[in-house]
């Protein structure tokens, strides 16, 4: 029989184990090892049961069992003690607390009081399913490094009723997916509740003037509260119940429902959160990937509430908020039908001021090659936002290339989209004994301080060794667990199955590759030769042996055939004890796999990696890149630290790239990275492996932690976003709103009418100087509306500028003594710095104190 209800009884704890509950519901279990050992410690057997989930673990206790429990004086004591650790942690300042004196010291206004974070997933850990890949995985590190310095984020989210899919095979190596149910009582989570005890809710307006409503749960991240929204509310229809049903399924409509309730939603359960709690109210909003974009609309209608018109709204919000773009292609980006938009942004949608064609403008693709018929969430995104990055320093020339529409007539280097590299979450993913014998031979600072990891050469060699084979050992129990599990869902009989207790070896070199399988991450490119793999993995002196997982997207019919290609040459009973493909990857697949990995191998099609960080999590961990130079590889690698594919670049026909790339694998495999892995000196030990291992500890470990990333993110994008959203008062906006109107009016008849230049002698040298003299017709527009600019630099045969630095020319006066006319001078002087081929020419730009970049408006116009 089936239940018609369903509902969880909670475990009612013994007063001296109420601290339990507390050590439970805050996620900082999940990345610090004393509490995990504390709730394993109450049984290890139910702990692995329940999956490693405290939540679920406490309710398989029965009140006889508590009782006894709480009459166990040590562990009340190591309780009290856990108890004690977190409440120190969650009070106590720490690296944000101390910035105000440092602002203080430089005439700056404090640091935002708090920082709100919109992200489609957040990866916190695996009991708690809201991610399917590394944006989720990126945005929980970002909430939990971000605890760790005490930066005041509120995460704002979806709550997904069944998460992602969990992955399975078929006997034929089919990716088959499941969506379990997920009960959010049974979540390490709490529904938000209004003073009175009922459930607080939210409230979106959707096609039609019908209203959406949702329930608010919170995620407590260490310090970070983290807000879900869950449409699963008795108010709704069914239709719009599923709304939050999973991550990124369903039809275009669907998707538009998801990314409103998590925008203008988000909006509104920040404004309900500060209401119940006293929090204060964002200063600065983060929007990580254009699914969030929404969120924009709703604060500019909050503003024209308060009597701003809609430019003057929009400047208010573009001042203080930030997007991050991580898809380096167009056709990761969400595009809507501009059909679709209307029928939601119409005049029942419930956004006070805001017209249909208004929102219709911010999305639109107008730049060559743009499709008319489409609203563009990321151009949504950048044009709500003042500043702008990408995750890598590559990725950002990509994304300055891929959007430079936007800016016409701007180089795409001042296209203005910066760059922050992504980082990992250190007490996540590196394993408990390599922290632990850090801090034995280097201190406690290991924990806590970045320049640290630089001093892993003091750890001796045999003892690094040895924890790295200890790694690897557990990796291949676990995979030989997990190949077990998932013959037996394949339809297979534990009689024959004796052949898994021998797959793989932990003496052996190990190479992982995990990730999302979409065509251009190229999970099968090792399998270009399959000959030539099998003789790598079967080498009689330098075996290889392969740990790969991966899932594609449910409607990825292309990626679910790589999959299959990928398990079916892995079940070939001749080498399927040296290549291992593990279903269902996740973030407990991945605490196991990282540390277990001698070798992280990652091969994408260059340049559309974004920045890729299971390599960072594989070096922290003692392994070293393989990698294409894509992504944060691109950057960091310095030769030494791990090997770099070689691409073939600029070759057109890609079978051809493909076969190409899969040679330079195979023969780096073969020729440097298997040979270096066996030679061993005379105590046994790979001396040359282990030296390349400490260096990769030393040169990447302080660059790929994500404490240096949320630092560079408050520093370079957080405090300055902050400044101008206080100093956008509705007085400046309303200023800086009558500035582009009128810049944008005047600006097609600015033109520069001419330039003269005097100075050089006729074979110019380095240290002569450039006397430049330009006169502007500005049609209108105040010389303090502009900036005149001389460009100079090297110069292509075909007269084009590179490399090139941009001087202000000075204002000196109206042309002709008549400042009727239009026409005024600008001046200045620049000294020749290089030999070579040089160039100049002339432009002119708005300019005003409330922009953040030249190229800001999009308008210039060059001599």
């Amino acid at each position: 029989m089936r239940a018609i209800r369903r509902f969880t009884v909670r475990t009612v704890l013994p007063e001296p184990l109420k601290p339990l509950d507390e050590l439970a519901s805050n996620l900082r279990w999940s990345w610090h090892r004393p509490t995990l050992e504390l709730f394993a410690s109450l049984s290890p057997a139910r702990w692995e049961a329940a999956r490693r989930d405290p939540v679920a673990m406490l309710g398989s206790f029965s009140p006889e069992e508590l009782q006894n429990l709480a009459a166990d004086r040590d562990f009340v004591a190591r309780l009290e003690q856990a108890a004690a650790d977190l409440h120190g942690y969650l009070s106590e300042p720490r690296w944000y607390q101390s910035l105000d004196a440092e602002l203080a010291a430089e005439s700056r206004a404090p640091a935002p009081r708090s920082i709100a974070y919109f992200s489609p997933e957040f990866g916190i850990t695996a009991v708690l399913p809201q991610y399917s890949g590394g944006l989720g995985i990126l945005a929980g590190d970002h909430l939990k490094s971000a605890s760790d310095l005490g930066v005041p984020i509120v995460g704002v989210g979806l709550l997904y009723q069944r998460g992602y899919f969990e992955q399975s095979l078929t006997r034929d190596g089919w990716q088959h997916e499941d969506y379990p149910v997920l009960d959010p009582h049974e979540l390490p989570i709490s529904l938000v509740r209004e003073a009175d005890g009922t459930p607080a809710e939210v409230s979106v307006t959707l096609a039609g003037g019908r209203p959406l409503v949702a329930h608010l749960w919170k995620a407590q991240v260490g310090r970070v509260p983290l807000l879900l929204l869950d449409s699963d509310h008795e108010a709704n229809d069914e239709a719009f119940r599923a709304v939050t049903d999973r991550l990124y399924g369903g039809t275009p409509e669907h998707r538009l429902h998801q990314e409103m309730l998590l925008g203008i939603g988000g909006v509104r359960a920040l404004r309900l959160w500060s209401r119940l709690t006293g929090a204060p109210a964002p200063e600065v909003y983060h929007t990580n990937e254009g699914h969030a974009g929404f969120l924009g609309l709703e604060r500019i209608s909050e503003l024209v509430g308060t009597g701003l018109s809609f430019d003057e709204a929009l400047e208010t919000v573009r001042a203080a908020t930030v997007f991050t773009t991580h898809t380096p292609v167009p056709a990761g980006i969400d595009r809507f039908a501009r059909e679709l938009i209307m029928s939601h942004f119409g005049p029942e949608s419930g956004l006070a001021g805001l017209s249909v064609e208004r929102v219709l403008a911010l999305g639109a693709e107008t730049y060559p090659g743009g499709d008319a018929a489409v609203f563009n969430m990321a151009v949504m995104g950048l044009r709500l936002a003042q500043r702008a990055n990408g995750v890598s320093q590559l990725h950002g020339v990509v994304s300055r290339e891929m959007f430079d529409g936007l800016w016409p007539g701007f180089d795409p280097p001042e296209v203005p989209i910066t760059s922050i590299t992504n980082g990992v979450h250190a007490p996540t993913w590196v394993d408990h004994r390599m922290i632990e014998l850090a801090e034995q031979h280097i201190g406690p600072q290991i924990r806590s301080e970045a320049r640290a990891w630089e001093e892993i050469g003091k750890i001796p060699a045999d003892q690094l060794w040895a924890t790295r084979r200890q790694m690897r050992a557990d990796l291949v129990t676990e995979s030989r667990q997990r190949m077990r599990a998932s013959w037996l869902r394949r339809g297979a009989s534990n009689a024959e199955l004796h052949w898994i207790d021998d797959i793989l070896d932990p003496d052996v070199l190990t190479i992982g590759f995990a990730r999302r399988v979409p065509t251009y991450k190229r999970l099968t490119l090792m399998l270009r030769d399959p000959e030539r793999l099998k003789r790598l993995l079967l080498h009689p002196e330098r075996p290889i042996q392969l740990v790969i997982a991966g899932k594609s997207h449910p409607a990825d019919e292309t990626g679910k055939r790589l999959i299959q290609q990928m398990v079916r040459f892995a079940d070939d009973a001749g080498v399927r004890h040296r290549i291992v493909f593990l279903p269902n990857y996740d973030i407990a697949m991945a605490q196991s796999l990282y540390p277990g990995c001698d070798v992280w191998l990652n091969n994408p099609l260059r340049p559309f990696e974004a920045c890729g960080t299971s390599g960072m999590k594989s070096a922290l961990n003692g392994g070293l890149n393989l990698s294409v130079l894509d992504g944060w590889w691109d950057e960091w690698f310095d030769g030494e630290n791990g090997w770099a594919i070689p691409t073939a670049d600029g070759v057109e026909d890609p079978d051809y790239r493909d076969d190409l790339e899969a040679a330079g694998l195979y023969d780096l495999l073969e020729n440097e990275v298997a040979p270096r892995f066996y030679e061993r000196d005379a105590e046994g030990l790979p001396q040359r492996w282990l030296s390349m291992v400490r260096h990769t500890f030393a040169s990447l470990g302080p660059k790929v932690l994500a404490s240096r990333m949320v630092a560079d993110y408050v520093r370079q994008l957080y405090l300055p976003a902050a400044d101008a959203g206080r100093a956008t008062t509705p007085e400046v906006a309303r200023d800086l709103a009558a500035f582009k109107a009128r810049v944008r009016t005047s600006w097609p008849g600015v033109r520069v009418e001419h330039v003269d230049s005097s100075g050089l002698s006729d074979s110019p040298q380095v240290g002569d100087q450039l006397s430049v003299r330009a006169v502007a017709f500005l049609d209108g527009l105040d010389p303090d509306d502009v900036q005149v600019q001389v460009v100079h630099g090297r110069v292509s045969p075909e007269d084009l500028i590179t490399d090139f630095v941009v001087q202000d020319l000075q204002y000196a006066g109206p042309a002709d003594n008549d400042p009727a006319d239009g026409k005024h001078v600008f001046e200045g002087h620049l000294t020749l710095r290089r030999t070579g081929p040089f160039g100049y020419t002339v432009r002119v730009l708005p300019r005003h104190e409330g922009l953040a970049a030249p190229a800001e408006l999009g308008l210039v116009t060059n001599a």
